[in-house]
């Protein structure tokens, strides 16, 4: 028996696996991919994944597992992220339409560093117009995709910690750890704002939930 047999009866048997979730498809399309190679119909994720991110996806397989999946939603997460100063963008990433903002602004380093430690603590953050929160039973992102106005409530959250890995304007590059319920497009909107630049987030790895790493990620075959 090879490894992805073994590794497939593991799946069936049921559990929380993390599931390394690369760029492209929605968390949704996702798990219709572990559906499909395991059988197991009942299959659900704590916290989801934008389909430009990658990284750890936490998974529950079978009932019993996605009821208990509510712990892994509350783990402390982990991401690098890589931020565009100089434009917003209307869904706060790579994927909205884009404007030039502060195009004669140019911060520096002390600059950045000193607006992102404003963000460390526990803050009020609101979460981006196209985003999985709930309108009246309904996702935001179907509301926003229909042209609705809404609003979205601040929330309580917490970014317990962010350290700068590079800048090279246009580009930051972040290690950032947060509590439940952040949303790294939100932070990148907010620094924008708060440096009159304007910001979105590029590029996004999650590379930590709780205890599951990289390192211990299962990696779905390409025709999974």
């Amino acid at each position: 028996m090879n490894h992805l047999a073994i590794d497939i009866d593991r799946l069936r048997a049921g559990g929380i696996f993390a599931f390394w979730k690369p760029k492209g498809p929605t968390s949704h399309i996702f798990l219709n991919q572990i559906r499909r190679l395991t059988g197991v119909s009942r299959v659900g994720h704590a916290g989801t994944l934008d389909p430009l991110a990658s990284g750890i996806l936490v998974v529950g397989i079978g009932s019993q597992s996605t009821k208990s999946l509510s712990k892994a939603v509350a783990e402390e997460k982990e991401y690098l992220a890589k931020v565009k100063l100089g434009y917003e963008s209307t869904t706060d990433d790579e994927e909205g339409t884009k404007k030039a903002v502060g195009p004669d602004l140019r911060p520096s380093t002390d600059t950045v560093t000193k607006a992102l430690s404003s963000f460390v603590g526990v803050i009020q953050q609101t979460p981006p117009q196209v985003s999985a929160v709930k309108i009246h039973g309904q996702a935001a992102y179907r509301r926003a995709r229909r042209g609705e106005k809404f609003e979205i409530k601040p929330r309580q959250i917490e970014i317990k910690k962010i350290d700068v890995i590079s800048y090279a304007w246009p580009y930051v590059t972040l290690r950032i750890v947060t509590g439940p319920g952040a949303y790294i497009r939100a932070l990148a909107r907010d620094l924008g704002r708060r440096l009159g630049t304007g910001a979105y987030l590029a590029d996004l790895e999650r590379s930590r939930v709780g205890e599951f790493t990289a390192d211990n990620a299962i990696h779905l075959p390409a025709n999974g």
